[in-house]
């Protein structure tokens, strides 16, 4: 199952995983008043002009460029990015990126998630600027990397101006959940074979934001697992969830009813209470601008809840 290997794949290297998006927007980008002088420097990579062939090979770089104004600049984009509708989606993967067919395709900067057998030098070899935009672990990762794309593609007051939507959208999503007496514990679902996510994550962070109790956290104590561990299911009904967010219901159709009728799962509360929560695969996995929408999912789900 493609959703396994994925969420294996991000246990042992963060890689981001894809599914289908729908058409929602959170952020709106103003002009620019001023892009800076080229050339600019974000880390190590140096662009001597504004990039005018970008490929992007992750889709949360690709939500990230479109969200800050960079989407004329884009020439190509990877397989799974399927957000917005009019990225220039072609077949070039991420996950086994070749070097000789992102090269025929004359970018000026390739942004890519992970550095997949050697490809940055493959690509640097061949004079081609690439820039690393690794899974985000906290928000103010995710903001760092909005701000990194807006220098890189001349679009840094775009970018800040995404950055400071999504806060201030965020705080006030936050801040409207009222506080609960006792706190709430959850079950994130990244796929049917109970593979999910502990609280030193980036999504578990956004549950963290409620004072949500992560009831995998057991399973992976010392962080051994990356932070995504596989749970017994003998432990995960024990354990007894308050709440269930599925982020596995579009790429293995699962759903309120299909884990209802999971053997032994009648018992636990969130089940019997029926508070499972479906949610968008893409949304939840891509923690770029669309994580607004993700933390408002959230939060629909927590006043659902009977105090």
């Amino acid at each position: 199952m493609k959703r396994v290997l994925i969420a294996a794949a991000t246990a042992a290297a963060l890689l981001f995983a894809g599914g289908c998006g729908d058409d929602k927007t959170t952020t709106t980008p103003t002009p620019s008043s001023s892009a800076k002088e080229f050339p600019v420097t974000v880390g190590q990579l140096t662009l001597d002009k504004r990039p005018e062939r970008i490929i992007s090979l992750t889709p949360t770089a690709t939500e990230m460029l479109f969200a800050i104004g960079a989407g004329p600049q884009v020439a190509a984009v990877d397989d799974q990015s399927n957000y917005p509708v009019n990225a220039p989606k072609t077949d070039l993967s991420g996950f086994k990126p070749n070097a000789e067919a992102i090269a025929a395709k004359n970018p000026d900067l390739v942004v890519l998630s992970n550095d997949i057998d050697k490809i940055v030098a493959q690509l640097t070899t061949l004079k081609v600027p690439v820039y690393l935009l690794p899974a985000a672990t906290s928000m103010d990762d995710s903001y760092q990397e909005i701000g990194e794309l807006g220098t890189l593609t001349g679009h840094q007051a775009e970018a800040e101006a995404v950055h400071q939507q999504m806060s201030t959208q965020i705080d006030k999503i936050v801040k409207g959940v009222p506080a609960r007496a006792k706190a709430l514990s959850y079950y994130y679902e990244l796929d049917p074979t109970l593979y999910s996510v502990t609280s030193k994550t980036f999504v578990g962070s956004i549950f963290a934001m409620f004072g949500m109790t992560n009831v995998a956290d057991a399973a992976d104590p010392d962080g051994a697992k990356g932070g995504y561990p596989q749970l017994a299911q003998e432990a995960l009904i024990t354990a007894n969830p308050d709440t269930i967010f599925l982020a596995d219901s579009k790429c293995c159709q699962q759903s309120a009813p299909t884990v209802a009728a999971r053997k032994g799962w009648n018992t636990i509360t969130a089940v019997k209470a029926g508070q499972i929560y479906p949610l968008d695969d893409d949304i939840a996995s891509r923690w770029g601008p669309r994580t607004v929408d993700l933390v408002q999912s959230v939060a629909d789900a927590v006043v659902k809840v009977p105090a």
